[in-house]
């Protein structure tokens, strides 16, 4: 998050706040006719989704839909799932899935972290249970040709272990050698294939080059969240030439929460949202004012609020030409009596570094020549008090520099908070990024009702967007 050229400085103070529940529509523009069937339509298959949040989700369509209101939102993502394909339509076809295994390796090309291998499996389990020859293609890092540290053969080891069955490498992704490998697959098998982005053609998304990947298999399956906002050829190139086109369960997930639980919320709804940077979290925060009841901001945007107040901000990152935007923003929250919480008190530090002299100090009274990088105990303690009122929280972006120990208690204050939320009932997403890095180092993440495994797409979901990935599956539409 933070680099010494580039302090990722954090800061606070209050500000507006208005009523904390209110109902609002959901964004129009698709015919009430073109409402998909709740549950399924939606993407809610079986275990992949939090049955509180189906049930819920599905309530909410139910009474729009007999209102006669157009939908948008999240109807719109409503597209084909994996879980809708049977035994007969899978034994003995060969299905090319896109996963997203790009995970970290350290020196000795060990996996560091394997939570996109796990979340992988689910969907590669279902199909070989069917009797499907499953293509799993990937890419990792950002390889500039063929660069053979990152290559895929480190992952299949894990890959091996976690579905149980000997998972075959190919040494390429396309070509006679790969054809040979898929004739050669047995139901139920899993080959997979080289570093997609070994090739330039793959970014390029050039049809081609997305022809060839997709004469390798009959069907598609993305369940590459992660990359789901890129037209690649292997994310949307491919859909032109293979159907069905479905999501994959961890796919149909993300979609489930990051559109379905943001569009039509358990209210009181909350946004925490973080980070260095006013200017990476603008589309965000716009979108989430729409939505939430509550907005949360910390992490070293925060100084650009607070100067765009009048208050000095010592030597914190500010982006001067976002004045005007905080400024519109705050006044926004007001007119749309959004509760928004900018922190009261910081901790400040003499330099950017772990070992900084540091004290709290409130954030009207920041001495020149230091900078905020934490919130300070009295916000942790506002902070906590607004979402303890909450029924459906989503956070993205710290709270402060949480890399360096001494300034983390915001941070982790926010993911032990959510924790206890959970056991409450509420339902806590965590949408990409550091906040999914800050939940895993507290030890709670597994108490989280859902974990976005996208950074930038999490983040384009969240904004409204359409992600390529995704438009270019084949949807399901009901007529009602």
């Amino acid at each position: 998050m933070a680099s010494a050229a580039s302090p990722s400085s954090l800061s606070l103070i209050p500000t507006t706040s208005s009523s904390t529940s209110r109902t609002r529509s959901v964004p129009t523009a698709l015919p009430t006719r073109f409402l998909r069937s709740p549950l399924r339509r939606l993407g809610f298959a079986g275990a992949a989704a939090d049955p509180l949040l189906s049930a819920h989700v599905a309530s909410k369509l139910r009474s729009l839909k007999s209102s006669g209101k157009p939908v948008r939102g999240v109807a719109s993502m409503a597209k084909k799932s994996v879980g809708d394909l049977t035994e007969a339509d899978l034994k003995g076809k060969k299905v090319f899935v896109r996963a997203d295994l790009n995970v970290p390796l350290d020196d000795a090309q060990k996996i560091t972290d394997d939570t996109r291998i796990r979340a992988a499996v689910p969907t590669i389990k279902y199909l070989i249970s069917k009797g499907a020859k499953v293509i799993l293609s990937s890419h990792l890092g950002r390889p500039k040709g063929v660069t053979p540290k990152f290559s895929l053969a480190p992952l299949v080891p894990r890959l091996t272990e976690l579905l149980g069955i000997e998972v075959v490498k190919a040494d390429d992704c396309i070509g006679p050698d790969v054809e040979k490998l898929v004739a050669s697959l047995p139901e139920g098998g899993v080959l997979l294939l080289e570093n997609v982005r070994f090739y330039k053609e793959e970014e390029k998304n050039e049809p081609e080059f997305a022809k060839k990947l997709a004469s390798l298999a009959d069907i598609y399956v993305n369940d590459a969240f992660g990359t789901a906002h890129r037209a690649h050829a292997s994310t949307e190139g491919v859909t032109k030439f293979l159907k069905p086109s479905v999501a994959g369960f961890l796919l149909q997930k993300e979609l489930d929460y990051l559109v379905g639980a943001v569009s039509s919320p358990k209210r009181p709804f909350a946004a925490i949202v973080g980070g260095s940077k006013v200017s990476s979290k603008i589309g965000v925060i716009e979108s989430l004012l729409e939505k939430c009841d509550i907005l949360l901001l910390g992490g070293g945007m925060i100084f650009t609020f607070y100067k765009a107040q009048g208050l000095s901000v010592g030597s914190s990152l500010v982006e001067e030409d976002k004045l005007e935007l905080a400024t519109t923003l705050l006044k926004k929250a007001k007119a749309k009596g959004v509760s928004l919480l900018l922190p009261t008190d910081v901790i400040v530090a003499d330099k950017f570094a772990p070992d900084a002299n540091s004290k709290v100090v409130p954030a009207s009274a920041i001495p020149d020549g230091w900078m905020g990088l934490d919130i300070g105990p009295d916000s942790v303690k506002t902070f906590n008090e607004a979402l303890e009122t909450t029924k459906t929280v989503i956070w993205n972006g710290p709270m402060g520099v949480f890399e360096f120990e001494k300034f983390a208690a915001g941070t982790e204050s926010v993911a032990k908070k959510l924790a206890e939320l959970s056991g409450k009932g509420v339902t806590t997403i965590i949408g990409g990024g550091d906040s999914v890095a800050a939940v895993e180092k507290v030890g709670v993440a597994d108490v989280m009702s859902h974990i976005s495994t996208g950074g930038g797409a999490s983040l384009e979901l969240l904004e409204g967007k359409e992600l390529p990935g995704v438009i270019a599956l084949d949807e399901v539409l009901v007529a009602v």
